[in-house]
């Protein structure tokens, strides 16, 4: 969003509020994705070293899919208050601008990007 700053219009308050929502997204998703990461190689060592069983596949795959989630979610709520701070004109450019769509589709709902 910031990078398209410019082309949206973005005044200074929005911009100040867009980069906080990024500083808080980014804080919170930094650690998930550290411990995705940890965890992914967690199973990777199980299955090199053949320690892998039913059991530890089934807790292993179920917390990397929390992980996800939670990730997931931390990402697209930041996107959903980002979106809030935005007039009708400025969402309907950015997804212009990303290729949601044609410029004088209705505005999606459902953005992920």
């Amino acid at each position: 969003m910031l990078q398209l700053a410019s082309e949206l219009g973005l005044t200074e308050a929005q911009r100040r509020d867009v980069q906080a929502i990024f500083n808080r997204m980014s804080a919170a998703a930094k650690p998930l994705g550290g411990e995705l990461i940890a965890q992914e190689q967690t199973l990777d060592r199980l299955f090199a070293n053949g320690e892998i069983t039913a059991d530890r596949l089934a807790a292993a795959t179920a917390t990397i899919a929390e992980l996800q989630g939670h990730l997931r979610l931390v990402h697209l709520a930041a996107h959903l208050e980002t979106r809030a701070l935005l007039d009708t004109n400025q969402i309907a450019r950015y997804q212009q601008l990303r290729g949601y769509g044609e410029p004088n589709a209705p505005v999606q709902h459902h953005h992920h990007g």
